[in-house]
């Protein structure tokens, strides 16, 4: 660190307990009392050098005793006044950027000006600040930690307003364009030419460049309100938006420690939550430290990292900021969910109520934000489906991704036997038919909270499942629900109905593409004529296209047969209980079979007959509990249920 030597006078003080004494070899005649310290000196050199000092020893009273001075506001204490003792006695100084501050403010407040001697302290400590401290980055920063302790002299001198400045101009500067270092943070120096230093020599070695955080961790050690004027002096000089809000999320990171409690980078956590001010904040202190930073990030997508704003959002919670804090960094979440991972949105429940193991109606509102935005920048809008496919424009990809973020969080807050029915299907509600091309997540959510949920009646389960769409599930997911035997006896017929649709168009779309291949090979031949080698190729696709076929015909097959067996047994159940009895079923089914769909057309399949009438008996076993819960009054036709 530069410096300055003052005076050339050896070191005449020394200190005894709470006392300074000078041994000029001369009786000490004025006791200057700065705080609990007494300075035992002599009146010339100081009346010499002060103006203040000056006045109050003319105005003491005349005694034979040592006179006394009091000098309780002095900036710096009594440590800035023993250097402004022994520079008035001639003694050599050091000015140094952690003590200038102090000096200059303590030479104003005594008005050691030039009236009282050339180059007084006043003059020495403002050309050192200007020549040597506002050149440098890293006593620039030095020195503007100091105003803390004297603030409002500071303030008074501009001093806190030039070193701003001074690293404002700095830190929107790219060191990299220079050859003499911008930055100097204990790294080695570097010649005009660009290479390193070793005791003035060069060493032909280069610099690492630098990247735009270099002076992240350095203003860290910042008290907030000069970091906060930093920062708004830097955004008035142009730096950018992403680079101010990574300032911002640095420091947070230091002086709150639970934003570093799921760390995975190879940042020490210690070092940051120990705070650079020393010992960590109270909990206070970092309520207001965290509103401060969400009051200077700017409300814009993408800025900081949706990890880091989940984190602020919990450390919020635990500290019980205001709620529009709390509003507002829900909304920054919102803005861009579609980055979130399920991790993020696990959030606790840290309400006194605990009515549920994690925070749903948190991820409720900001799922709402995040739509409202949505819909505002028109990124969204009404697709249909079309024969199982998705149809929609390449923006519609962050809402799907949110769609398919809230199925997994469905699933994972399904189990918690506090979770509401009417809270767990306002969430699944809220992201638009569109959003999923697939309900195979929901579905898969739907069925772990029936089943962590077993005493829900079955208006509760059909009201619940009536938001799973049955034509947007896969095969697999068919498959499953057709023998789930929590789901109701409508939503299993649905799945049937719909599977065999399913079957029945890919079996088509295989015989369209197979008739197409046929052409295009004819003509092909006709044109050109077909080797050896494409003819054997040909043979083999065909032999594949016909296995993947008979397999969906068996397939089908299975499911009439099935559903053939079914509408027998329903019929003989309605011999002996009652034609009448399965009208209210028909109705309650919501679609119409075709009778085609329940006759066999490719040949009977009698070794699938077990299989076909366990799944008619456990039909019949569940319809019939449940037309004595609900006590069905009108009947109608058996037949109904598959010729309606």
């Amino acid at each position: 660190m530069a410096c300055v030597k003052l005076g050339s006078k050896a070191d005449a003080f020394q200190r005894q307990g709470q006392a300074w004494f000078c041994t000029t070899g001369l009786p000490s005649d004025i006791v200057v009392e700065v705080g609990e310290m007494s300075f035992h000196l002599h009146k010339f050199p100081l009346l010499s050098r002060s103006g203040v000092l000056e006045r109050m020893i003319a105005e003491a009273p005349e005694s034979e005793e040592e006179c006394a001075i009091p000098l309780g506001d002095i900036p710096g204490g009594a440590k800035t006044f023993e250097l402004v003792a022994k520079f008035c006695y001639g003694v050599k100084l050091e000015l140094t950027a952690s003590n200038v501050v102090y000096l200059w403010c303590a030479a104003e407040r005594l008005e050691m000006t030039e009236e009282y001697g050339e180059g007084n302290l006043i003059s020495q400590a403002e050309t050192f600040f200007n020549q040597v401290v506002l050149r440098s980055w890293k006593d620039s920063l030095r020195a503007l930690e100091t105003c803390d302790d004297v603030l409002a002299h500071a303030e008074e001198l501009h001093i806190v307003k030039r070193c701003i400045e001074s690293l404002a101009a700095k830190a929107s500067t790219d060191p990299n364009l220079f050859g003499w270092p911008v930055l100097e943070r204990g790294g080695p120096l570097q010649s005009p030419g660009g290479s390193v230093l070793w005791n003035g020599i060069s060493t032909g070695a280069r610099p690492k460049n630098s990247s735009a955080d270099w002076w992240y961790e350095d203003v860290s050690n910042l008290s907030l309100p000069l970091y906060k004027r930093l920062v708004a002096v830097m955004e008035s000089r142009g730096i950018r938006q992403e680079i101010i809000a990574g300032s911002l999320a640095f420091y947070a990171k230091t002086y709150l420690p639970m934003l570093n409690r799921r760390q995975v980078s190879g940042e020490s956590s210690t070092r940051l939550t120990q705070g650079a001010m020393g010992s960590p904040l109270s909990e206070d202190d970092q309520k207001i430290l965290l509103e401060e930073i969400d009051g200077l990030l700017p409300m814009q997508k993408g800025l900081v990292q949706t990890k880091f704003l989940f984190g602020l959002l919990r450390t919020a919670m635990i500290l019980r900021v205001s709620p529009s804090c709390i509003s507002n960094l829900e909304k920054r979440i919102g803005m861009q969910l579609d980055q979130a991972t399920l991790e993020d949105l696990l959030m606790p429940n840290f309400s006194y109520s605990m009515e549920t193991l994690y925070n749903v109606d948190c991820v409720q509102r900001i799922l709402d934000h995040f739509l409202a935005m949505d819909q505002a920048t028109g990124c969204a809008s009404p697709c249909s489906i079309d024969d199982g496919q998705l149809i929609g424009s390449p923006s519609l990809t962050p809402i799907t991704m949110v769609a398919k973020l809230i199925d997994g969080y469905l699933a994972e807050v399904a189990p918690d036997s506090n979770l509401k029915l009417p809270k767990f299907q306002a969430l699944a509600a809220a992201v638009p038919d569109y959003a999923r091309p697939l309900d195979d997540g929901l579905y898969r959510a739907l069925d772990i909270y029936l089943k962590s949920h077993p005493w829900l009646v079955e208006s509760e389960r059909e009201q619940l499942c009536r938001l799973m769409d049955c034509q947007k599930l896969s095969l697999e997911a068919c498959t499953h629900a057709a023998q789930n035997e929590r789901l109701p006896i409508r939503i299993i017929f649905q799945v049937l109905f719909f599977e065999q649709l399913q079957l029945r168009t890919s079996i088509a779309g295989c015989f369209l593409v197979s008739d197409n291949l046929d052409g295009s090979r004819q003509l092909r031949s006709g044109l050109v004529g077909s080797t050896d080698g494409g003819w054997a190729s040909a043979v083999k696709e065909n032999q594949v296209l016909k296995v993947g076929m008979d397999n969906m015909r068996m397939r089908v097959s299975e499911l009439e047969k099935e559903c053939s067996n079914m509408r027998q047994e329903i019929e003989k159940l309605g011999r002996s209980k009652g034609s009448s009895a399965w009208g209210t079923v028909s109705k309650k089914l919501g679609f119409k079979m075709k009778s085609q769909m329940c006759s066999a057309q490719e040949g009977s399949v009698s070794n699938q007959n077990n299989n076909g009438k366990s799944k008619v008996e456990k039909l019949k076993e569940r319809h019939v509990k449940h037309k004595k819960s609900s006590s069905i009054s009108d009947k109608a036709s058996v037949s109904s249920i598959v010729h309606s």
